[in-house]
């Protein structure tokens, strides 16, 4: 991948990764906090927005962008865990996270033939 398209897939990782989390705590609003159905609503927009946004991300292969995607979905459920539930992650949530992230930038930036 070069440099041009590289900060934009992150882009597109990110806002995949916020608008899945959101989409998905709507459904667990509901069904765990008792929640107005009506959250399904905005949920079931995320979940599209965050579907849409994953088919930019540069990758010529869906199978290998859902892949990298994963390691930016953990990191970013982790953030979301510390910065929306108000939870600290503990040090096997970071090095997981971590471990996930490495992951993801070799499946994202490994030398492929074309």
């Amino acid at each position: 991948m070069n440099a041009p398209t590289l900060f934009p897939t992150l882009g597109f990782y990110a806002g995949a990764a916020v608008a899945e989390i959101a989409g998905c705590f709507a459904f667990w609003a509901w069904l765990r906090l008792d929640k107005s159905v009506w959250w399904l609503a905005p949920g079931m927009a995320a979940l599209a927005l965050f579907a849409y946004l994953l088919t930019h991300t540069d990758s010529a292969f869906a199978g290998r962008a859902y892949a990298a995607y994963g390691g930016v979905y953990i990191t970013a459920s982790i953030l979301w865990l510390w910065g929306i539930e108000g939870k600290s992650p503990d040090r096997w949530d970071l090095i997981g996270a971590v471990l996930c992230l490495i992951g993801a930038s070799i499946i994202i930036f490994a030398p492929r033939a074309n």
